[in-house]
């Protein structure tokens, strides 16, 4: 395992309704040309959630009004890796693989942190079959 450090540049910016969750951090991801990033927080809500559950093949969607519990992950310009938690107006929390089609119901406030020194890919690892993160350090011109 290696063991990398880097500078961290923050970013903060607001979601709107109907904006897709997962479509516009990458999107934020591309135009800023992030090539190593992770969500610091994010709150708010949605009015429908699309996530895929552990060691599933598909995932589920479900349309209602749900608050933005956690998000984490990691990005790059061109992929990532997030996970969601969601709370219904009972509280019930639910959790996964963040998928397209999470809708904002009122608004997201996002924090993402970009790595400087570092930058991100994901290659197929062949244990499981999935691409999985690889962490290196970033040449600088």
């Amino acid at each position: 395992m290696k063991n990398l450090s880097s500078g961290v540049k923050a970013y903060a910016f607001r979601l709107n309704p109907k904006d897709d969750l997962k479509k516009s951090i990458l999107a934020f991801a591309e135009e800023n040309k992030i090539k190593a990033g992770s969500i610091g927080t994010c709150v708010g809500s949605l009015e429908q959630f699309h996530i895929r559950f552990a060691n599933q093949q598909r995932g589920e969607m479900k349309k209602g009004f749900f608050e933005i519990v956690s998000l984490s992950g990691t990005f790059l310009n061109a992929s990532c890796h997030l996970h969601i938690s969601v709370a219904d107006h009972f509280g019930n929390t639910i959790g996964g693989h963040l998928l397209d089609e999470n809708l904002i119901y009122t608004t997201a406030e996002i924090i993402v942190l970009e790595l400087t020194d570092l930058k991100f890919k994901r290659e197929l690892d062949l244990t499981y079959g999935f691409k999985e993160l690889i962490v290196e350090n970033r040449k600088r011109i």
